[in-house]
């Protein structure tokens, strides 16, 4: 390997690591909302799909999930591999497939238009938002037996939460439109 590609591989990874502690910083931003919490972590991991391409993004929420669940209390209320049946673990299974997929559709282009990133995130957004919807439904009838109706999980894990993250779909274009650039 040379020493551009050593280089290169080097700076991926401290960048990767760096999304990944920012994504734990954006869980405990947060604006109480009932049911599912409103965090920033969704701005940084659109961010790392955008910036770091899919596979790197999705590295980077993978190793967040990770640490969480070894124990140290990076996710909204703790961490530990108990979180894995918590209603709102979805989400976070959802921010590595989102953040994948919204990584994979920004890198169609070396300078994505500020349409294409939008259009990354909003459909990184509705992954996340049906991974995690669709693990809270599961837990919370099948795990916890505290079944939630159909309306009931739409107003609270979607109707909610949607403006505030159709706000961080916008910012992260804008932002991604900016440092894309730098990054490449």
């Amino acid at each position: 390997m040379s020493v551009t590609k050593l280089r290169q591989r080097t700076t991926r990874l401290i960048i990767c690591g760096l999304f990944s502690a920012l994504i734990a910083i954006g869980a405990f931003i947060k604006i109480p909302v009932p049911v599912v919490p409103f965090t920033l972590q969704f701005l940084f991991t659109t961010l790392a799909g955008l910036l770091l391409g899919p596979r790197w993004g999705a590295l980077s929420v993978a190793v967040y999930i990770v640490i969480g669940l070894v124990g140290i209390p990076v996710f909204t209320n703790g961490g530990g591999i108990s979180y894995i049946i918590q209603p709102t673990f979805g989400y976070l299974l959802g921010f590595c497939a989102g953040t994948y997929a919204t990584g994979a559709i920004a890198a169609t282009s070396a300078l994505p238009s500020l349409r294409k990133l939008l259009a990354a995130n909003f459909i990184g957004l509705m992954i996340v938002y049906s991974i995690g919807m669709i693990y809270y439904y599961g837990i919370a009838k099948f795990y916890i037996n505290q079944p939630i109706g159909f309306y009931s999980i739409i107003l609270y894990c979607f109707l909610l939460p949607l403006p505030g993250d159709l706000a961080i779909c916008y910012l992260s274009a804008h932002l991604g439109k900016r440092l894309i650039p730098i990054f490449k």
